[in-house]
């Protein structure tokens, strides 16, 4: 339970460490290890104990409905790293937008909210300009209809009462935030009473924020973006209705070969697209012209067709590619047979007769993993493929979830927002679950609601 805070007391400062929670007689040290790879069979076992236990996350939701955030100092760890213009503007502000319901929850529930993030990758210890959470902080001001003050050099101290809100600057700026020193994790854990981790896309890192201090802070919980994500997750993969289908697609297997060996064990359709897709026309046999792939890893796109094949499931190669003679926007297109593909052709796209078999499998499926485009979408004629995919999961019955950048810009383009299950907000952390990895983010949490 976290102590009562004096609805009085204008300023957040920190506790003494003797008040730090404490094991085996010493300060909790943070640990510093890195997310460690589980085989498929281990880590889908830990997603179905994630969703067993899922009670032992302490979720921020609960606490507000039990009324224990009122009056209390929250820390709200939030993703806002957007892009932003040369002239210093947002360009595209969906991650504002959806750290404002922890937000809110939080002043509803009569709490002192601070929030903080990392923004691009600034110097500990030396603050630029380009630094600064100030356009997210107007941002973040407009969506709540009220203003939010950003307080730099927050670490000693914040003034901030129950029922306000202020943006804390960049946190990754902090000398220690990256290497989750312990003196920081310390000192941010000491400002707080409870602590929110509601930044999914940087789960899998154990920095300052994310980790460290989820080790010091009286109560540490997840908030309800962070909670979506785990819920959703564990639909898709730790108890997914049948058939499972998962779309891997990116420029190189190398980047996902992990990923591909994990879905390859436990998915009944698993769908490979972009220059992935070429390597794998390539263990079928099949020539590629100059197109884009990895020649030295045939044997590993070999083994992950084997694991499917033993399984009764397959890889669908495709039958049908859409081609150019140069990487162009303008560049002629060709539609031809998978096996008429020239010495000088370069695969931009899955053919029509191939989306339109993809597209009916998806329909029939129960549940879709969709991590990346099948071709390149952002030239007009060779987004087909990539569209058709995009409309079938949209149409298709099954629970959704996509993740990943360019999946979220194909999202966006198509206008399927609405019509996918779940669409995940981490990049980076989305894919190391679909590797196999346990994140940071999880483990702690768990430990610290498990005592």
């Amino acid at each position: 339970m976290p102590r009562a805070s004096s609805c009085g007391a204008p300023t957040v400062r920190p506790r003494n460490s003797a008040a730090l929670p404490r094991r085996n007689g010493g300060l909790l040290r943070p640990s510093l290890r890195q997310a460690t790879p589980y085989n498929a069979a281990q880590f889908f076992t830990l997603l179905q104990d994630l969703k067993a236990d899922a009670m032992n996350i302490i979720r921020f939701s609960d606490l507000c409905a039990q009324g224990k955030a009122q009056g209390q100092r929250v820390f709200i760890r939030a993703d806002l790293n957007v892009p932003l213009s040369d002239a210093g503007q947002i360009t595209e502000d969906t991650r504002v937008r959806a750290s404002v319901p922890a937000i809110e929850m939080a002043l509803k529930a009569g709490a002192a909210v601070m929030v903080t993030s990392h923004l691009g990758r600034p110097t500990e210890g030396e603050f630029k300009p380009q630094d600064s959470l100030a356009a997210v902080a107007q941002r973040l001001g407009e969506l709540l209809g009220r203003e939010v003050p950003l307080v730099a050099n927050w670490v000693d101290g914040v003034e901030v009462q129950p029922g306000q809100v202020v943006l804390l600057e960049n946190c990754r700026v902090n000398v220690g935030e990256k290497k989750n020193q312990p003196e920081l994790a310390q000192k941010m854990a000491q400002l707080c009473d409870i602590f929110v981790n509601d930044a999914f896309g940087t789960a899998h890192r154990a920095e300052g924020t994310t980790y460290g201090i989820a080790e010091y802070a009286p109560i540490a919980c997840a908030g309800p973006l962070l909670s979506a994500e785990i819920d959703a997750l564990n639909k898709a993969l730790a108890a997914p209705a049948r058939p499972l289908a998962a779309i891997v697609a990116g420029s190189k297997v190398s980047t996902k070969l992990t990923i591909l060996k994990s879905l390859a064990d436990k998915v009944d359709q698993l769908i490979v697209g972009g220059g992935i897709a070429n390597t794998f026309m390539l263990a079928a046999g099949l020539k590629i012209g100059k197109s884009l792939a990895e020649p030295d890893l045939v044997a590993d796109a070999k083994a992950v067709i084997d694991a499917m094949a033993a399984r009764g499931a397959d890889v669908p190669v495709p039958t049908d590619v859409v081609t150019a003679k140069t990487f162009a926007a303008d560049a002629p297109a060709t539609v031809k047979k998978a096996t008429e593909v020239e010495d000088d052709d370069l695969i931009l796209d899955i053919g029509p007769e191939t989306a339109a078999k993809l597209a009916e499998q998806l329909k029939k499926a129960g549940t879709i993993v969709w991590n990346g485009p099948v071709g390149v979408f952002e030239f007009a004629a060779f987004e087909n493929g990539t569209k058709v995919i995009a409309e079938a999961i949209a149409a298709s019955p099954a629970f959704s979830i996509a993740g990943g950048g360019d999946t979220l810009a194909a999202i966006a383009k198509y206008g399927i927002e609405k019509d996918v299950g779940y669409i995940s907000t981490g990049g980076g952390a989305f894919l190391e679950v679909l590797e196999g990895k346990t994140l940071p983010a999880f483990e702690i949490l768990q430990k610290r609601a498990n005592g």
